[in-house]
């Protein structure tokens, strides 16, 4: 079950579809354009063989991943795309940095597929 939950997330983020896309910053806010950003999740999005992945919708999950995560915490995240089974053992994790960590990354995802979609 929860494997199935990791390769959904990562599935979901993968999946994210579109280029220029704009998100509305708040209630009434004008939308604010999310660019084609570079770093290690566009990296991992773009090796992995997922079959809907571009570099517009790696280049979204990134540029959402700027605004979400720290470097440290993209990099170990664009791991998961090669290793489901770190996703799961962080999540299973009662570390507490691993819950800080698994919490900023659900957010992101959450965000991710908001905005990429």
């Amino acid at each position: 079950m929860k494997n199935t939950l990791i390769v959904g997330m990562v599935l979901v983020l993968a999946g994210c579809g579109g280029s220029n896309r704009f998100e509305k910053s708040g209630r009434g806010a004008a939308p604010v354009y999310v660019p084609n950003a570079s770093g290690p999740l566009k990296n991992a999005c773009l090796a992995s063989d997922r079959k809907v992945r571009s570099p517009q919708l790696c280049g979204c999950i990134q540029a959402v991943a700027d605004r979400s995560l720290s470097n440290g915490d993209q990099r170990r995240a664009a791991k998961f795309y090669s290793d489901p089974q770190a996703a799961q053992d962080t999540r299973q994790s009662s570390k507490s940095s691993d819950e800080s960590f698994w919490k900023a990354y659900s957010d992101y995802g959450k965000q991710a597929e908001r905005i990429c979609t």
